[in-house]
């Protein structure tokens, strides 16, 4: 019989490579690591010097089902994607489509008129255009150089 020194490195390492191997299976269904968890919106932002335009993913949802709100510095979306019904005499449905309600507030890097907010939606893609109040717009710091009297 051999005797073998107890490495509790090697146990660590075990485990690493086991955490590793589950994450990277992908026949393990997306909802054992999503329940609970809300699905939220995909967002793009891109800012100009006159305006921010947001652009949100919300697909399946129609735009009876959404409410957007608008303050000067903050853009709350929520909406609902209904589930189908469907029926069916045999067979087995999967799906991993997320049905149910979700929210989602994004922040916004400047100050806007939210009185002047345009909105499109098509295809599953709402572009809101968020127009900067006129401060943000002639935001412009004079820097003061001093010369220093050594």
């Amino acid at each position: 019989m051999t005797l073998v020194r107890w490495n509790p490195w090697r146990e660590i390492d075990t485990l690493q490579h086991q955490i590793n191997s589950l994450f990277e299976d992908t026949r393990l269904p997306s909802a054992l690591f999503d329940k609970g968890l809300s699905k939220v919106p995909a967002a793009e932002i891109q800012e100009t010097e006159d305006a921010i335009h947001l652009k949100l993913e919300l697909p399946g949802i129609e735009a009876k089902d959404l409410d957007v709100q608008v303050t000067e510095n903050t853009v709350y979306v929520s909406g609902e994607r209904k589930s189908e019904t469907k029926t069916e005499e045999k067979g087995v449905t999967r799906s991993e489509f997320h049905y149910g309600k979700f929210q989602r507030v994004i922040p916004l890097s400047a100050r806007i008129k939210n009185t002047d907010v345009t909105a499109d939606y098509k295809d599953g893609i709402l572009n809101l255009t968020l127009p900067k109040t006129d401060q943000e717009k002639n935001k412009v710091v004079k820097v003061n150089l001093e010369q220093s009297a050594n």
